[in-house]
């Protein structure tokens, strides 16, 4: 059916495999495409099959090696764009909701504001106040996120505790007794 030049083995099979998983980018390409220009005609089926690699990027590494050219990768474009990109008001509008809500740290130990404003909370009045709707807003994780990176975090609302007893109080019970 086809010629190959180099006999896959199990050891051989492990060394490429392991070697191919210690590459990145251009270099992993590069290795992959030499290993199937040597295994000759029928190399690219035979290393999918045994070496479990992709055909689209070996035929991406043999023209990478045939033009002496890498592709750059380019990662940092993947992925989704933060919220503020889509909604270019949305961080003005949660400072504006939630500033009236806030206080400074009581002992000015800290720069941190508290607001008693949940994530959810905001989400509504973002919906009620600046007309967002519920499908263009994000989650409320995602609005909680926002309200920590603004510096807000959330503080519950102190149950009031009963006064300790004072000292003179404590001398005049006993005396009574």
């Amino acid at each position: 059916m086809f010629e190959v030049s180099i006999e896959l083995t199990d050891p051989v099979i492990k060394l490429f495999q392991e070697t191919a998983s210690q590459l990145k980018g251009a270099a992993r390409r590069r290795f992959q495409a030499q290993i199937v220009m040597e295994l000759g005609y029928g190399g690219q089926l035979l290393a999918q099959k045994k070496l479990g690699w992709d055909r689209n990027t070996i035929r991406k590494g043999i023209k990478e090696l045939i033009s002496g050219i890498a592709c750059v990768d380019n990662y940092s474009a993947r992925g989704r764009y933060k919220t503020e990109e889509h909604l270019t008001n949305l961080l003005e509008d949660i400072k504006n909701l939630v500033d009236s809500q806030s206080q400074t740290d009581p002992s000015f130990k800290s720069q941190r504001l508290y607001t008693r404003l949940t994530a959810s909370q905001v989400r509504k009045l973002l919906v009620e106040k600046f007309n967002y709707t519920d499908e263009q807003l994000p989650s409320e994780e995602t609005i909680r996120i926002k309200l920590n990176y603004l510096g807000y975090r959330l503080k519950r609302v102190a149950k009031v505790l009963p006064q300790k007893k004072s000292h003179k109080l404590m001398q005049s019970l006993s005396n009574l007794q």
